[in-house]
């Protein structure tokens, strides 16, 4: 027995010389801008909702080490946002003292796009922050990335406003009955409101409220309920309803503008039961074509159901232009901005993981599956900023 003991030791300490010797102290950084097919990966930690986090994954590598570049964390359901002109990522996040209970504190971080580090915080007053869910727009960038915007809810609904500049509070604007935030005009959001209308504000260089208006309801959402989640480009939100029918809204002006909404469906979908939904189902590639998730058998119901074809529509036109299979059900998907686009589709593989699909966004073929990156439920993903 010594003798295999003796043995053991000699071989584990022959193994042990053969690693060098680790050098501390040693800071990596990323490429700014991020390369176009990169991507943030926004994992609420539904199981455990005090350490969520935002995975930086190459979605061109073909192996795990390759496409892992870094994270930040964030604390119980954080709002997350990115900024091209700043080189920054934007954090609104709570924190407890004593972990899950105790003081809350609210803040809004900013971090360092290249280090992944933590540049500094705001605080958020009044412990009102929304939590739930990532939400693209409960966290926003607006006025030529001067003010940040974070939404609050509890069960009143405001928005702070965040002097990236000052890196301290600007304002709190309230919207009485309406919801998120979606960049409008020079210095302004719009939020949509629970009858169907759009509250629209606009800023003044300082951050303060200087105009609002609230405007009439667009449809009727009694008899077909409008997602809150919509596309965007080029200053054009485009809003579908439950039942198939798409919105657009003009942001461009100082004031939200909606258009006369059109059909997604055509009599043989509407026939079949396709139905759009998911979590945030929908998005734009660089061009404006629209990207959205549809699922089969719906009904009003059935809105959060995850999609098994992504169909592609011009909006120009209002047509559909294509439909792609989906590798799995995906309940969120995501273009990135280049000129040869990759759709990500988040959905659950065959034993129930969550994956990132990759796909080739003009030719529909399936690239590759991006997963064991360390998040359990990536509800949402972001382009490169």
């Amino acid at each position: 027995m010594k003798k295999w003991i003796g043995f053991l030791l000699f071989g584990a300490a022959l193994a042990h010389a053969e690693l060098p010797a680790e050098k501390t102290g040693i800071i990596r950084t990323l490429p700014v801008p991020y390369p176009p097919h990169w991507i943030l990966a926004h994992d609420g930690a539904f199981f455990h909702m005090s350490d969520g986090k935002v995975v930086v994954l190459d979605a061109d590598a073909e192996t795990g080490p390759a496409q892992y570049k870094g994270m930040i964390n964030h604390g119980f359901m954080g709002g997350f946002a990115t900024s091209s002109k700043r080189k920054e990522l934007y954090v609104s996040e709570s924190f407890y003292s004593r972990g899950q209970r105790g003081e809350r504190t609210d803040v809004f971080t900013i971090y360092d796009q290249s280090t992944l580090a933590p540049t500094g915080e705001v605080v958020l007053p009044g412990g009102k922050r929304f939590s739930g869910l990532p939400q693209v727009h409960a966290v926003q960038v607006i006025g030529d990335d001067r003010f940040a915007l974070s939404f609050n809810f509890n069960p009143g609904s405001s928005v702070w406003v965040v002097d990236l500049e000052k890196r301290s509070i600007a304002s709190e604007v309230p919207t009485p009955g309406c919801a998120l935030m979606y960049p409008t005009g020079k210095r302004g959001f719009s939020s949509l409101c629970a009858d169907g209308a759009f509250f629209s504000v606009q800023l003044d260089r300082n951050g303060k409220l200087e105009k609002e208006v609230r405007g009439k309801p667009a449809l009727d959402v009694e008899a077909d309920p409008l997602f809150e989640k919509p596309a965007r480009h080029a200053g054009m939100g485009w809003f579908p309803t439950f039942g198939g029918q798409m919105l657009p809204v003009d942001f461009r002006g100082d004031v939200a503008k909606p258009g006369k909404p059109w059909s997604l469906l055509d009599a043989q979908d509407r026939e079949a039961g396709w139905r759009p939904g998911g979590w945030q189902f929908l998005d734009t590639d660089s061009t404006g074509k629209i990207y959205m998730l549809f699922h089969l058998k719906g009904e009003k119901s059935s809105h959060q159901d995850s999609g098994t074809e992504a169909w592609v529509f011009d909006p120009a036109s209002k047509k559909r232009e294509r439909r792609i299979t989906l590798k799995h059900p995906a309940m969120s998907i995501m273009l990135t901005r280049d000129d040869k686009p990759l759709m990500v589709a988040v959905g659950n593989n065959e034993t129930g993981a969550f994956v990132l699909d990759v796909y080739d966004a003009l030719s529909g073929q399936w690239l590759r599956s991006l997963a064991d990156f360390g998040v359990e439920t990536p509800f949402v993903v972001f382009p490169a900023p």
